[in-house]
């Protein structure tokens, strides 16, 4: 495994019997999923937490909001059987751009199929059924986690209970699809692309790495940069601002595949909960769940506006609002806001009264 090196020790996992079919009708056999528990299933197989990852990240979930995890706080291993899994698509262990495809024996590469955040809920709720989860407490995610978890809701409504999905949208607005594009055309303008056919040794790294200098822009919010950078220059004369998105360009090439970023972004773009369903304010309006809809007041990505809409359409939604310079990351960065609100909503919805609401 190309990216082995990037995932815990900790990391189990499972490969599917069955073949596995997508919303495109293509189907994928042996695919493997690669996971991290937390915590024991109860006797009732009941006290499950579901963690669903965003897009560069991986199923240690540990690792991106360890604050998280403990006594008392969201993912608390005494009292809940919590589970991470890297999505379908990616490169950290579950089959992706960057697994051997069985019926070649090559790595897919450009040939791994379009998938769907529908594709990953539906490979988790046979993880799940694999680790005997009977049903989950929460499902809780943020950006393409959160498009998982609003999925979650949709697809499996009577294993999940309760769901958290924070700075998501319901669909992909045309603003986060052109941006998702420039990045793409940012990979694909790469002379080492390729046409995705690019090889382990020469991989489209500078493509990759403006894609995510981009994306980093879009993740943090004016105030963010001001305060941090300002106009303040490096020994080389060189802003001190682009800098550290070189930095963070570099660092993304070194852990991450462009395939896997264009195939993720591309599954990103698709998310839209009423496609081929009903209208888009009659499917949120069937979600049942209790809610809990985390807005970020800097988010230039997913814009507050968005996360509105879903509290007003969700009947038993409530609104988080975390107030921060930071913009999108600001799920990944206070933390000790986001416990907060998210432990105050899990307080409110002992077992019994998750028992009363008829989903």
């Amino acid at each position: 495994m190309q990216y082995s090196n990037f995932i815990s020790s900790k990391t189990q996992f499972y490969q599917l019997s069955a073949p596995f079919s997508l919303e495109s009708g293509e189907v994928l056999i042996d695919v493997q999923v690669a996971y991290r528990t937390w915590g024991k299933l109860n006797a009732n197989r009941d006290n499950g937490v579901l963690i669903c990852h965003a897009l560069t990240g991986s199923a240690d979930a540990d690792d991106w909001w360890g604050d998280l995890f403990g006594s008392g706080k969201v993912f608390d291993s005494d009292q809940d059987f919590i589970v991470c899994s890297n999505i379908l698509g990616s490169c950290y262990g579950t089959t992706g751009a960057t697994s051997i495809n069985p019926k070649t024996g090559n790595i897919y590469g450009v040939s791994f199929p379009r998938i769907t955040i529908r594709d990953m809920v539906h490979l988790q709720a046979a993880l799940l059924e694999y680790l005997k989860i009977k049903s989950l407490r929460l499902a809780i995610g943020g950006s393409l986690g959160g498009m998982q978890v609003l999925e979650w809701a949709l697809l499996y409504p009577k294993k999940v209970r309760a769901i958290a999905p924070m700075a998501s949208p319901g669909r992909h607005s045309a603003w986060s699809i052109g941006l998702s594009e420039a990045q793409r055309q940012a990979i694909y303008s790469d002379r080492n692309w390729q046409g995705g056919n690019y090889t382990i040794d020469t991989p489209p790294v500078q493509g990759l790495a403006v894609a995510r200098m981009m994306a980093m822009i879009t993740y943090r919010y004016w105030e963010s940069f001001t305060n941090r950078f300002g106009r303040q220059q490096d020994e080389s004369n060189q802003f001190a601002i682009a800098s550290y998105l070189q930095y963070q360009g570099q660092k993304l090439i070194e852990r991450f595949d462009a395939n896997t970023y264009i195939t993720l972004t591309h599954a990103m773009d698709s998310h839209d909960v009423s496609w081929n369903r009903k209208d888009y304010q009659s499917v949120l309006q069937s979600i049942k769940q209790p809610t809990l809809i985390i807005s970020i007041d800097s988010d230039v990505l997913y814009p507050p506006v968005e996360q509105q809409e879903l509290v007003d359409l969700i009947p038993h939604a409530q609104l988080g609002l975390l107030k921060s310079t930071h913009g999108h990351d600001a799920f990944l960065i206070d933390m000790e806001a986001l416990n907060e609100m998210v432990v105050s909503f899990r307080q409110e919805l002992d077992d019994e009264q998750l028992k009363k609401i008829k989903i």
